[in-house]
């Protein structure tokens, strides 16, 4: 049983949450750590500096404020991190999460990199959660190795397995680096889709400074399309599972591929997405610097109003796009804050 007690939360200020750009916001992303068990090197630094564990919202925070957003018309929640189930105690938050399944909330889900899901796998279905984003670069074991600075890919399969065998339908993220998984992205496609997962290719993201220029790994995936066109037939598809993704139909293996293009085709325009980071604050666009404080609405006085008035704040800020920029070597990164403060 979850040790979250449901609260109630007023729904007289229970209004749709749209931007000014006419863009409704129905999906949340809520990262609950920035901690991880890897290093992937496009991601972090080996040294990590990570969070204070007192900056950190608890788990009870965490609902309140998913309750807030469920309540202006957020449908879709993920759970992200850092990976997500290294915090302690988390599938007590999926459980009281799951609660409120059919009573606003449509979908919860999360993105990990499956190498905790194996112990987890049984417990996040039977709280409600039907999908998974899972993390994979590569299934060739030393260049996990190499490329998440831990050797533990057997473990990630595993988890991969499990999470299958639980009955939850999974798919692969797999960021596209050039000179590094480029020359595997097409088998992890075939692999993928020969075990009934979905596979989205994502370009990597100029977010954090992780001690070397990412310019040199960047692949375009209009590159990566055109290569993978030269061996299958690639139909597209109109399918949308609320994110950024773009996906088309491989014919001869009759999966589906999606694809992640934040430089190289901009995916802003139908933006319905928040992130808020464990330490509770929003950030209306991932690659912007405007952020609301939503751990002090939750501390102040009057937390319920104060919440209400910071979620209007953010649909007041959130930006048209972001600007995203990988052409020049030794710029600076888009954003300071690394992809696992933020929330993947």
């Amino acid at each position: 049983m979850s040790r979250i007690r449901d609260v109630l939360l007023p729904r007289a200020d229970a209004r749709p949450m749209f931007d000014g750009f006419g863009r409704r916001v129905s999906y949340l992303r809520l990262s609950v750590t920035d901690r991880c068990d890897l290093r992937c090197s496009y991601c972090m630094p080996e040294r990590m500096r990570f969070l204070p564990r007192s900056e950190v919202l608890s788990l009870e925070e965490l609902h309140r404020l998913a309750l807030g957003f469920i309540a202006r018309g957020v449908s879709k929640i993920r759970v992200t991190g850092g990976e997500p189930l290294v915090r302690r105690d988390i599938i007590d938050l999926f459980r009281a999460l799951g609660r409120e399944l059919g009573k606003g909330l449509e979908e919860l889900t999360l993105t990990t990199n499956a190498t905790q899901i194996a112990d987890h796998a049984d417990d996040l279905a039977a709280a409600g959660v039907r999908r998974v984003n899972i993390s994979l670069d590569t299934r060739d074991r030393r260049r996990f190795a190499e490329l998440s600075r831990r050797d533990v890919l057997p473990q990630v399969l595993e988890g991969i397995a499990a999470a299958k065998s639980a009955g939850l339908k999974v798919k692969i993220n797999t960021v596209a680096l050039k000179g590094v998984n480029q020359d595997e992205i097409a088998d992890l496609v075939a692999w993928a889709h020969g075990e009934g997962f979905d596979l989205t290719l994502i370009e990597v993201m100029p977010l954090g400074d992780v001690g070397h220029d990412r310019v040199d790994h960047f692949l375009p995936l209009t590159h990566v399309h055109d290569e993978l066109a030269r061996r299958w037939t690639l139909t597209p598809l109109s399918d949308s599972t609320g994110g950024p993704a773009r996906y088309c139909r491989v014919e001869e293996t009759g999966g589906r591929l999606g694809m992640i293009t934040p430089l190289s085709n901009n995916f802003c325009a139908g933006c319905n997405r928040l992130r808020v980071t464990a330490t509770g604050q929003l950030y209306p666009c991932l690659g912007g610097a405007e952020r609301v404080d939503l751990r002090a609405a939750l501390r102040s006085e009057e937390p319920d109003a104060s919440l209400q008035h910071a979620l209007d704040e953010a649909m007041r800020i959130k930006p048209e796009r972001h600007h995203f920029d990988i052409s020049q070597r030794g710029a600076e990164p888009a954003q300071p804050r690394h992809m696992s403060v933020t929330g993947g």
